[in-house]
């Protein structure tokens, strides 16, 4: 059971479905935008510069990551006092 106020509302709005939407979009002729022309573009250069800015960030400013202490810790006696 809905609320009054909830059923209202939602009658009033004008929901329309993404196909709706896609299919009033695919009629009209638009002429290509800043993102149409450039868009993959600047997301693929943008892409690169991060990666790049990561590998020289984990390989050339000297930090000693220390992963993994297999064959760097050897154990210790244990004292049964």
């Amino acid at each position: 059971m809905m609320f009054p106020l909830a059923r209202n509302t939602l009658r009033s709005l004008k929901i329309r479905s993404i196909q709706q939407i896609r299919a009033r979009q695919s009629h009209r002729k638009h002429s290509p935008d800043f993102h149409d022309k450039y868009g993959n573009a600047v997301l693929a250069s943008g892409t690169a510069f991060c990666v790049v800015a990561w590998i020289v960030t984990t390989t050339q400013i000297g930090i000693e990551w220390n992963l993994s202490p297999v064959g760097r810790v050897t154990p210790k006696e244990w004292n049964d006092k």
